[in-house]
């Protein structure tokens, strides 16, 4: 084994779904026996996953951010004009945050937000030598506050507004949610591990965790809810968010089949199951979180292998 590794956690977008991601990494963090942080050298996240990512690199413990999500998280979702999402996922990030940079990671980091003009990812790093480019103007986190590279990774248009954020350099530049682009950021992490920062493939470790796939939710007549969800565009974005996922990971095996990865995103058949990225139910958001560690379960062996 090389005398030094380089371990990636990357972690999916999927809104409230998060609570499966928080399940898994709960009983990472109990049998590592540290933080986060401490263990990993680099952490992606898009949408929810980079909620979750960026407190983790901020230093919060699993449970830490749990407590977090319980307390915001049915609020952001259960409201449902999207005026009313975006106020509530700001006051999230602004009570959350507050002022803090890039420069308060812990660890190095990526945030995976869509530029809405160019078509294009736009990655709020923290270290120079995940550059891909530009070197000489780079900023970590292009300047901003985290709490808007945040909420601009979590804006699934068209349920929030698009995100403006201001660069250190002047720019004005409008976003989305990353999952468009890489709602499994597995592969823009790696990029950075081995390209950018020049990691050998033998030393890196990587473990890539998704939100869970569940059967359609059904929502009542008198919901409205049930109204909203018979528009196309509720099933399109989640199966497009579904294909990216799936799609990543495919490419993943492909192209980095050499690097040792754990890839946690176990799907559920049972009616019981259903839900949607737009769940405030907090029982079953517990439930999801309950499924989560059932899965850390099912691949321990390997991430004690990857992570100890």
């Amino acid at each position: 084994m090389p005398e030094k590794l380089f371990r990636v956690l990357s972690l999916d977008g999927g809104g409230a779904k998060g609570f499966y991601t928080l399940g898994v990494l709960r009983e990472i963090e109990a049998m590592i026996g540290c933080s986060i942080h401490e263990r990993f050298d680099l952490i992606f996240g898009t949408s929810t996953g980079s909620i979750i990512a960026s407190l983790l690199a901020l230093g919060k413990t699993v449970d830490e951010v749990h407590e977090i999500y319980k307390a915001h998280v049915p609020t952001v979702m259960k409201a449902w004009l999207p005026s009313n999402k975006t106020k509530a996922l700001a006051k999230l990030a602004a009570d959350v945050y507050g002022d803090q940079k890039f420069d308060a990671f812990r660890t190095d980091m990526g945030i995976v937000a869509s530029r809405w003009v160019e078509e294009r990812p736009m990655i709020f790093k923290t270290d120079l030598r995940q550059a891909h480019g530009r070197q000489s103007t780079f900023t970590p986190g292009f300047g901003v506050k985290i709490a808007d590279a945040v909420q601009a990774s979590c804006s699934a248009y068209p349920f929030f507004k698009p995100k403006l954020i201001v660069t250190d350099q002047g720019d004005e530049v409008k976003l989305i949610d990353g999952g468009f682009c890489a709602n499994n950021p597995t592969l823009y992490a790696l990029a950075d591990a081995v390209v950018s920062m020049k990691q050998p493939l033998e030393t890196v470790r990587m473990v890539s965790i998704g939100v869970g796939i569940y059967p359609a939710k059904k929502y009542s007549l008198l919901s409205a809810r049930f109204w909203i969800s018979k528009f196309p565009v509720v099933p399109l974005l989640q199966k497009t968010l579904e294909i990216n996922t799936q799609s990543m990971e495919q490419l993943r095996e492909l192209l980095f089949r050499n690097i040792q990865t754990a890839r946690i995103n176990q799907e559920y058949s049972e009616p019981a199951m259903a839900t949607d990225m737009f769940e405030h139910d907090l029982h079953k958001l517990n439930i999801l979180r309950q499924r989560g560690a059932q899965s850390y379960a099912d691949h321990e062996p390997t991430l004690k292998s990857l992570l100890t």
